[in-house]
């Protein structure tokens, strides 16, 4: 693998057992140091490295430098998808089958894929690492982090309760509940100290606990531990899920494609068509590779792809995308991309892109510590050593003087403030449906100055209802009692929303007769003696005379964004029935929210021009309308590129990109479970007053933060002047230091009463 010197080449790998920003910023530390490497980035929901390199890069280097810190690592061989080593925890995808969720109405199959391809180079790594995800389908609570912390919490327990039977064991039952999972993060730290990165949290961690056995403080360094253990489980626990989300995308396109050959068809591998091959498309079948209609129509299902709230009507000479569904009409498609290149195929790429350039985000604690540990034990150093050399100054009072400073300076308090706050912060969303995928992304929510929704699911319910029923020479139940009857047992979106009016307003519907869709127009029958059609204007338009009232009427209904279909009975035209995807009852209030904390919003939907620019006119809110998913992306780099922080908010895949790129990606309610495990937060109730809610508890968890870091480092400044000025000793130092520790952590719970 050699290059020219002026020539960036990339190298990709696969890495196993990472599922934070302070593992991506160790091995993105780590890498740098080797020589020929001139840029790292890390994905930590992709498990994914890519080096950037002007010259030949030793592969055998990469891979034991990232093994040493505890990881699974494997190159990524071009065209194969890779699995990092079983050894490191890291997920087999093999044989794991993905569940579609697809537009509603529509029974999308789902299909089992093997992600395990091609040959890699494995590299296995120490048992003793904490971050080891698990298997698929295993619970986690059955993975070796949570044993440690589950081993280690119980330890920790017992360690009370025999130190309660026996006084004089109890120093030596606490130290040992301490070990077992002091050992494995002091490890962590070693590690991480000789791959370039000396004060991890791992550092803190151990030097907290350490220092704390050192003044007899054994019991509250094992309960620190164990704080810490199920801080980093909490962590692990989305993370897991999230390692085989974004190939699921790839389950949209079928498997199979019906080519057609030598006056036949055959049954061909989806992944083997080349671009000009003709493929058949049956009624009901996904469509295998992007295309274009040589022969046919029908109305397509786009909702994964473009986000479009209704199907649309499709002929020759358009294009049809992979993974989009052709619902009433056999079609002749000539295929255009090769299945590495389709739409779907197009989307994971962009997916994995967005993610990767996410600079991975240091945790608060970790980045100061650079300076806070080597600090207090300079200062320490000197405090202890200068004033005999300088003043002549007593060598036991200095030295005494300089060990208090070292237990003053002790970070436990420090360590704790912020995952304390963090996790409480965490717990309290969860409560209220709001998920947050780690202290980062809870960090990050505070410097939102802008987010863009989706509109179908997100601002909207995501299906379609009868909005208007406008009456002509009947009533309007019989209106919609007449359409009920030739809609029954249709699964169509409109039909659906026709027949649940029809339900709610317990209309009477009569049976119909002999009732029976026509291909792009509508649906027709006999219902009590009488000849009934309902379907488009068009179509209506050729079986019974307008007035121009009643087109003037179709105009403002769908001016106002809604579909319109024509009742026609007995040659007349007989009423209108107009539906729309609304929007969710809370959607202006929670628009209206955000502006009131001066954050911009904008809708993104691939949903037509004219119904954005309605809905987003009855919330107040910008739109940009017709997007494919690249649209998206790209739209969203531009909010950022215009000095915004960006939140994405969307339910679908064709939101996946997007919600990738953006700072913060946000699933709406029940989106897809691509758009759960792309984006970094998720609102299970579907409220979209909830991301205003995201962003004030950003900002009380932020406020909580501070108030603990003042408290844990005001303490230690002012003891820090006690004890040089002789008043104050070993003894207070202690007291500073666990009193810090009992203040922090009781400020931090306080948000568990937030309510937003």
């Amino acid at each position: 693998m050699t290059a020219p010197s002026d020539e960036i080449r990339q190298t990709r790998f696969k890495i196993g057992g990472m599922d934070c920003a302070s593992c991506a910023a160790k091995i993105d530390t780590a890498v740098r140091r080797l020589d020929g490497v001139a840029d790292v980035s890390v994905s930590v929901t992709g498990a994914s490295m890519t080096v950037s390199h002007g010259g030949p890069l030793d592969d055998d280097k990469v891979l034991k430098q990232v093994a040493q810190l505890g990881y699974g690592i494997a190159r990524a061989e071009a065209g194969t998808n890779q699995r990092a080593s079983p050894a490191s925890g890291a997920h087999d995808h093999a044989s794991h089958s993905h569940a579609d969720h697809g537009h509603e109405g529509h029974d999308h199959e789902g299909h089992d894929h093997d992600h395990a391809g091609g040959k890699t180079a494995e590299v296995a790594t120490g048992s003793a690492h904490l971050h080891s995800d698990a298997e698929p389908g295993q619970a986690w609570w059955r993975t070796r982090r949570a044993a440690l912390t589950l081993a280690c919490a119980a330890a920790l327990l017992a360690a009370y309760g025999i130190g309660h039977l026996f006084p004089a064991t109890e120093r030596w039952v606490f130290l040992a509940a301490l070990l077992v999972g002091l050992v494995p993060i002091a490890r962590r730290a070693l590690m991480a100290a000789l791959a370039g990165t000396p004060f991890s949290i791992e550092t803190l961690m151990t030097i907290a606990a350490t220092g704390a056995v050192m003044i007899d403080a054994t019991e509250e360094a094992a309960a620190v531990v164990v704080l810490f253990l199920i801080g980093e489980l909490l962590e692990g626990v989305a993370a897991g899920r999230a390692r085989a989300s974004i190939q699921g995308l790839a389950d949209l396109v079928p498997k199979t494609a019906l080519v057609e050959r030598a006056g036949g068809t055959a049954e061909v591998p989806a992944d083997q068509l080349g671009v000009g091959d003709l493929i058949v498309v049956r009624p009901g079948d996904r469509i295998p590779a992007d295309g274009e209609i040589m022969e046919g129509s029908s109305d397509i299902d786009e909702a994964p792809v473009t986000g479009e709230s209704t199907p649309k009507r499709k002929s020759v000479s358009e294009p049809v995308f992979a993974g989009t569904i052709s619902i009433d009409g056999v079609l002749k498609v000539r295929v255009t991309a090769a299945a590495s290149d389709n739409t779907i195929a197009r989307v994971v790429r962009l997916v994995e892109e967005a993610q990767e350039a996410k600079a991975p985000t240091e945790r608060f604690i970790d980045r100061f510590s650079r300076i806070y540990t080597p600090g207090v034990l300079v200062v320490g150093a000197l405090v202890a050593v200068l004033p005999p050399l300088l003043a002549g100054g007593d060598w036991n009072e200095w030295i005494y003087k300089g060990l208090a400073i070292l237990l003053i300076g002790c970070p436990c308090a420090l360590v704790i403030s912020t995952p304390a706050a963090i996790a409480a912060g965490l717990a309290t969303g969860a409560r209220r449906g709001l998920l947050v995928k780690g202290g980062a992304v809870l960090e990050g929510f505070r410097r939102i100055t802008a987010v863009a929704f989706d509109k179908t699911g997100t601002l909207t319910a995501g299906k379609p209802v009868v909005t208007d029923i406008v009456a002509y020479g009947r009533d309007e139940s019989t209106v919609l009692g007449l359409a009920a009857a030739l809609e029954q047992g249709s699964s169509h979106p409109l039909a659906v929303a026709i027949l649940n009016r029809a339900k709610a307003e317990k209309t009477q519907v009569p049976p119909a007769v002999a009732a029976k869709a026509i291909s792009g127009k509508g649906v027709e029958g006999s219902v009590g003696g009488v000849a009934v059609f309902l379907g488009s204007g068009p179509a209506a338009g050729e079986r019974a005379d307008m007035t121009q009232a009643q087109r003037l009427a179709i105009d403002s209904l769908n001016g106002q964004g809604k579909t319109v279909s024509v009742l026609v009975a007995d040659g007349a035209v007989a009423g209108l029935i107009a539906m729309r995807d609304e929007p969710r009852p809370d959607a202006a209030a929670g628009i209206a929210a955000l502006k009131g904390e001066g954050i911009r919003a904008v809708m993104l939907t691939g949903d037509n021009r004219r119904t954005a620019e309605a809905i987003a006119a009855s919330l107040g809110i910008e739109a940009r309308a017709e997007l494919l998913p690249q649209d998206k992306q790209r739209i969203v780099g531009e909010l950022q590129r215009q000095g915004l922080k960006v939140a994405k908010v969307g339910d679908g895949i064709n939101d996946a990109p997007a919600l990738a790129a953006a700072d913060i990606g946000i699933a709406m309610g029940g989106g897809t479970d691509v758009a759960l495990e792309t984006a970094d937060a998720a609102i299970l109730h579907g409220r979209v007053a909830d991301v205003a809610r995201m962003v004030l508890l950003s900002r009380a968890v932020m406020a909580n933060i501070g108030q603990n870091i003042t408290v844990a480092l005001g303490l230690k400044a002012v003891f820090l002047v006690t004890t040089i000025a002789g008043i104050t000793g070993l003894w207070p130092a202690i007291l500073a230091d666990t009193g810090a520790t009992v203040l922090v952590t009781a400020n931090a719970m306080r948000l568990l009463r937030w309510r937003g």
